[in-house]
């Protein structure tokens, strides 16, 4: 009997030690296998050749992946001087056009000036144009100007407060959610009206968020450029100064302070004219009335008074 569990054991050992060897073999295989997976990993097959992709370009699609995803707003200002405002304007308006954008507001003003062929229109254009588009709109409006007397360019990132906006949005309505889910259980009146004026100020903060979230999606992708159309001002001629300029300057300075002189006098009298006829005289009449009256009454009175007696 004994020998009968020996041979039942050594019996038992052998399979187990056969059963062993093959999964030690099959290490060896699948350490093989392995390495070629990792290699795989590091290349692209298009058809039956593989291609190796190099780590460094793969960096750079992900920071140029990155860098297009980020949200900017571009503003500029110009101000350019050309010689008709009209016809810089129509271009302006096209440029915007061409590059996807439009003008928001455009004002025209007179300029002031006592020559009347000086008194051209300053114009003032509000551009929006898309923000991948900007710079070639921008070059462009710039190349229209004989002169820039003011260029001005500005950039804010605000990546951060968007991706702070999509976070708090979305933990807003995750809230919401919950309030929703306490509303659908809610057995009293007075719990379900507590978590529905939770639930109201919620939607209203959602909405804020999202409003905001909007506005600056519109312009980041949409960029402002304010255009300043003016043309060229008069160049002022500095002459010398000598006695014969001087000598002449006094006499036209002479002859203008006399003129002023003459004016103001006949100006004085012409506006003369009206006040008297229409109040100088009708007080005089009425003061000479009076007069006259006050003067009959004391005479009257004189004669009244010894016949008194």
């Amino acid at each position: 009997m004994k020998t009968v569990i020996i041979l039942l054991l050594a019996l038992l050992s052998f399979s187990c030690a056969a059963a062993d060897q093959p999964g030690a073999t099959s290490a060896p295989v699948a350490q093989k296998d392995a390495a070629p997976a990792k290699e795989v990993a590091k290349t692209q097959s298009y058809g039956t050749q593989p291609q190796q992709v190099s780590l460094t370009e793969v960096d750079k699609e992900g920071s140029t992946a990155e860098a297009a995803e980020r949200k900017i707003i571009r503003n500029a200002d110009i101000t350019i001087e050309v010689p008709s405002t009209t016809d810089a304007q129509h271009k302006v308006i096209s440029i915007a056009e061409r590059h996807s954008g439009f003008v928001v507001t455009s004002e025209a003003k007179q300029r002031e000036s006592n020559d009347p062929a000086q008194r051209t229109l300053d114009i003032k254009l509000v551009v929006r144009v898309p923000s991948n588009q900007f710079g070639s709109a921008f070059d462009e409006i710039r190349k229209l100007a004989g002169n820039t007397p003011e260029e001005q360019v500005t950039s804010q990132d605000v990546t951060e407060d968007f991706i702070d906006l999509e976070a708090r949005i979305k933990t807003q309505k995750a809230l919401e959610a919950q309030f929703l889910e306490i509303m659908r259980g809610a057995n009293k009146i007075a719990d379900a009206l507590e978590v529905q004026r939770q639930l109201a100020e919620v939607r209203t903060d959602i909405e804020k968020l999202e409003g905001r979230k909007r506005f600056l999606e519109n312009r980041s992708s949409l960029s402002t450029i304010n255009v300043n159309i003016s043309t060229p001002k008069p160049v002022i001629a500095v002459t010398k100064a000598g006695f014969g300029h001087s000598l002449r300057e006094a006499v036209s300075d002479s002859v203008s302070m006399a003129t002023n002189i003459a004016l103001f006098f006949a100006r004085f009298v012409i506006m003369m004219v009206p006040i008297s006829l229409l109040i100088l005289l009708p007080a005089g009449l009425l003061v000479r009335y009076l007069m006259r009256r006050a003067k009959r009454m004391r005479l009257a009175q004189a004669l009244a008074t010894p016949g008194a007696d």
